[in-house]
C-alpha cells in the first residue's frame, strides 16, 4: 500500500499545552512516519504513513503522550480530504485568513446545538455544517468577519456544539494545504 499523507490536527495546543515542533517533527520521523513536517507551533503537523488512518492515530497518540504527556484528540483527515474541505468552502469570497475557520468535528452535532450557536450571530457573522462527511470527519465551517476573539458565536462555539472538534483559521487551511500537496508530490 503506498503511503498516504496524513494532515494531524492537535486539539487544544497553545498555552500551557504545547508540542514543540522541533521535537514533534523528530519523534514523528523517528516513529518511522516519513517526510514528518510541522507547522507553526500550534499543534499542526503532517506525515506520509502506509499505516490505516485509525493506525496512525493510535501511533502517534501513543507517542505524543509518552514524549509529550499530550493526551487530547488528535484529528487526522488526507491530504485529498483536506481538499474536499477547501473546495467545499461555502464562504469563498469571505475567506479572510482569520475570519474563517474550517472545523472538524468527530460526529455529527445537534441540531439544537447549532440553532442555539447560530442565535449567537451578529451581523455577517455564520456557521454552516456540511450534510456529509468528508472522509471520517464532519466539517463545520464558522465565519466570523469582525474577529473570532470579538464573537460571542466564536466564543461559545467550542462547547456550543456538543461534539470533540478542532478549528484550523483558514491561512492555516491554505497552508497545511500547501505542505500536503507538496508532501503528496514527492
Amino acid at each position: 500500500m503506498p503511503p498516504t499523507t496524513f494532515l494531524l490536527l492537535f486539539r487544544g495546543v497553545g498555552g500551557p499545552v504545547q508540542l514543540p515542533v522541533a521535537e514533534l517533527r523528530a519523534a514523528l520521523t523517528k516513529a518511522g512516519f516519513k517526510d514528518a513536517t510541522t507547522y507553526i507551533n500550534s499543534g499542526n503537523a503532517l506525515v506520509r504513513s502506509a499505516l490505516s488512518r485509525e493506525d496512525t492515530l493510535t501511533k502517534v497518540a501513543e507517542l505524543c503522550l509518552k514524549k509529550f504527556k499530550y493526551d487530547r484528540p488528535i484529528f487526522a483527515p488526507t491530504a485529498a480530504e483536506w481538499a474536499t474541505v477547501m473546495k467545499r468552502d461555502p464562504f469563498p469570497r469571505k475567506a479572510e485568513g482569520k475570519h474563517v475557520h474550517a472545523v472538524l468535528l468527530a460526529e455529527k452535532p445537534k441540531a439544537e446545538a447549532l440553532a442555539k450557536l447560530q442565535a449567537l450571530a451578529v451581523g455577517d457573522e455564520a456557521l454552516l455544517v456540511l450534510e456529509k462527511p468528508i472522509g471520517a470527519y464532519h466539517v463545520c465551517y464558522l465565519h466570523t468577519p469582525h474577529g473570532f476573539g470579538t464573537s460571542k458565536l466564536g466564543e461559545k462555539f467550542d462547547k456550543g456544539i456538543g461534539v470533540v472538534n478542532t478549528a484550523r483559521n483558514w491561512n492555516t487551511v491554505v497552508k497545511m494545504h500547501e505542505l500536503a500537496q507538496g508532501l503528496d508530490a514527492k
